[in-house]
């Protein structure tokens, strides 16, 4: 009976504290608390890494083309981290190293990063080979790019990761390359890309793969190739994860909501997590939902960001095409009746 009445005074002594603030309950992790405690991942790079294609973005007052339907905000969304969402349309390694790197931290728990892309004229080579035979050097474009990729690549390559490394030496670091964008055929009928053309610009591709590969591994990272992924899913595939020309012209030759939910996302979250995530219906939401915290968190670092140059494909245009007619002495009103 004794021991009784002591546990009931205990109870009620317990609970007067508590009522005057002697003692308090601890309270439940905030979610930026439980985010943090999940992991800090910082996604680097370019247009490919943003999410350019996908045709919903955060509003953080750049041109960046950031989106919440991106394998970053994903697999983010998915694993419960706290994101930092630095990659942006148009950058090259110069960007990376000057406008993203900043947000990299000794607390840094992942980081992914696409980038070469734009540094090698990518677009550039598009709008060249896009062009009518008679009017192109797809031929002299590519091999530009392949040169530039074989040459001076590697070294910008090795010199931007060593300061990742720097700057992140506890990171868990994710490579991610480029997929090929066509597959033999070209059902825009705006542009003339020949089977040729398609092919020499895949290997283009390939070239870039295999150069970043080689860099990333020597600091010890890992790369993500995604050109298997995405084989059967290119510019006028019958399912595309790539677009092909787009209006607004920003969206094209880009990987499109699919490319990134079934194609990027369960490679890159699996080899950087250790486990495949799957874009389902609550990390959709889940992703959208932070997609307001998120803009705010990026419009900090604006100034800087609208200091990246966009890098636009520019299609061909009548009134282009008849100068390049002149130019070549090509009869383009005969030309341009066959083609209609």
């Amino acid at each position: 009976m004794k021991q009784r009445l002591f546990r009931v005074l205990a109870a009620v002594a317990a609970t007067s504290l508590v009522t005057v603030g002697l003692v308090t309950t601890p309270a439940a992790p905030s979610s930026a608390a439980q985010s943090a405690a999940a992991g800090s991942y910082v996604a680097l790079g370019d247009s490919y890494s943003s999410g350019t294609g996908t045709r919903s973005y955060i509003a953080d007052g750049t041109e960046c083309l950031r989106s919440t339907y991106a394998y970053a905000s994903l697999t983010a969304a998915a694993k419960g981290y706290s994101l930092n969402f630095r990659a942006c349309s148009g950058a090259v390694v110069s960007d990376v190293t000057s406008s993203q790197l900043s947000a990299l931290t000794s607390t840094t728990t992942y980081v992914t990063i696409s980038v070469g892309g734009n540094d090698a004229g990518f677009a550039d080579v598009l709008t060249e080979c896009a062009l009518p035979a008679w009017a192109s050097d797809c031929a002299g474009a590519v091999a530009g790019a392949r040169s530039f990729i074989s040459s001076a690549l590697p070294g910008r390559l090795s010199t931007l990761y060593a300061s990742i490394r720097t700057r992140a030496p506890n990171a868990k670091v994710v490579v991610v390359g480029y997929p090929k964008i066509f597959m033999g055929e070209d059902c825009n009928v705006a542009t003339f890309f020949s089977p040729e053309d398609e092919a020499a610009l895949n290997d283009a591709v390939v070239l870039i793969n295999s150069v970043t590969r080689t860099a990333a591994s020597t600091r010890g990272f890992t790369f993500v190739d995604p050109v298997s992924r995405f084989t059967g899913h290119a510019v006028c595939d019958s399912t595309e994860w790539i677009n092909g020309f787009s209006s607004p012209v920003q969206e094209s030759y880009h990987p499109n909501r699919l490319g990134h939910s079934n194609g990027y996302l369960p490679l890159v979250s699996g080899v950087l997590t250790g486990t495949s995530v799957a874009a389902t219906a609550a990390v959709l939401a889940e992703a959208k939902d932070g997609a307001e915290e998120q803009a705010r968190l990026q419009q900090r670092y604006a100034v800087t960001d609208r200091q990246i140059e966009p890098k636009l494909f520019q299609p061909p245009t009548k009134a282009r095409l008849q100068e390049l007619a002149k130019e070549k002495d090509v009869d383009f009103d005969a030309w341009w009746a066959d083609v209609r």
